[in-house]
């Protein structure tokens, strides 16, 4: 079976909010794409509820897209503790970080109205929204502050 890099990463070690490069990976015609970690919240000791999670997905799908080039996708971790962000290219970690910290802003002053395929026909779990827990997550993550390093705190502005 092959190595995971994200299983082989010591989650005890890492000081969340933090956004990390986890790979490049380049194709044989020399394009590149970027992995991100886009870590929330401390693992093992906090997760993010479905509904808020699922609803900082729709958004952050959006939101990210606005403040970043060539975001190709952003999914949520199965253990509810933050995002992989997909990007054609390589950022610095404190463009994305500062990208992240922006989208999280823009979510805490939005209104249903702006969270994008909430319905039967536009997502397939329509139903586990909650733009409150979405709003109260992202207002706990912002006072924490987003850092551009897993291990220290380098927490961007």
């Amino acid at each position: 079976m092959a190595k995971v890099e994200s299983f082989t990463l010591d989650h005890t070690a890492v000081k969340a909010p933090y956004v990390r490069l986890i790979t490049v990976e380049k194709g044989k015609k020399g394009d590149q794409i970027s992995n991100y970690d886009l870590r929330l919240v401390q693992p093992n000791e906090n997760a993010i509820p479905t509904a808020g999670l699922h609803t900082i997905e729709h958004m952050l799908a959006g939101y990210l897209r606005d403040r970043l080039d060539g975001v190709i996708d952003c999914s949520p971790f199965g253990c509810r503790t933050g995002f992989h962000l997909i990007v054609w290219g390589e950022h610095d970690t404190v463009e994305v970080a500062k990208a992240l910290k922006g989208a999280l802003e823009q979510i805490t002053k939005s209104s249903w109205d702006d969270v994008q395929g909430t319905d039967i026909r536009s997502c397939g779990n329509y139903r586990d929204h909650s733009l409150f827990s979405a709003k109260e997550w992202c207002k706990k993550i912002l006072g924490e502050g987003i850092s551009s390093d897993p291990f220290t705190r380098k927490v961007v502005e």
